[in-house]
């Protein structure tokens, strides 16, 4: 079994003329991945690999999680490659990971992240909103080899305030 959480980061601040890959999180974002991270720490395996976007919010977000699931900051891998908003160049990039890691967190960007869940998960969502936790199952020891999988759990900052 392959098991892939896949989390959008929180709401960014717009507030600053900054690129859009060094825009940071806003407050409500902050509190948004603080809520959520608290309330699916029970849904995380007990070994897994951490991978974030480079983009300033998305690390600023996969930083915040790692805190609360008391995850060594040092470990998260940072790609490049997630930092993109195409579903097929975020499939790739999941169809790459080493067959060695059974669970795979990952911190990306829409629309890749809802297009992506849609693909694979075996429930429709709308939109992953910031924040959004969706927790997939595959049916694989390869992760090369991924198709339609079960959608596990969904946890969104929304259904929680």
């Amino acid at each position: 079994m392959k098991n892939l959480i896949l989390i959008r980061h929180a709401k960014s601040s717009w507030e600053a003329p900054l690129r859009d890959i060094d825009r940071p999180l806003e407050q409500r974002g902050i509190m948004d991945a603080h809520l959520v991270a608290t309330n699916c720490v029970k849904y995380i395996p007990s070994t897994f690999v951490v991978w974030s976007s480079m983009a300033k919010r998305a690390s600023e977000t996969a930083l915040i999680f790692a805190q609360n699931f008391l995850y060594p900051i040092e470990s998260i891998v940072f790609k490049e490659e997630l930092y993109t908003f195409d579903e097929n160049q975020l499939e790739k990039v999941i169809k790459s990971c080493n067959n060695i890691f059974e669970n795979v967190i990952l911190f990306g960007h829409n629309a890749a992240i809802t297009d992506f869940v849609n693909k694979f998960g075996d429930i429709y969502i709308e939109n992953v909103p910031t924040s959004g936790f969706v927790s997939l199952e595959f049916n694989t020891d390869d992760w090369g080899k991924i198709k339609k999988g079960k959608t596990k759990k969904l946890i969104f900052p929304k259904k929680l305030k």
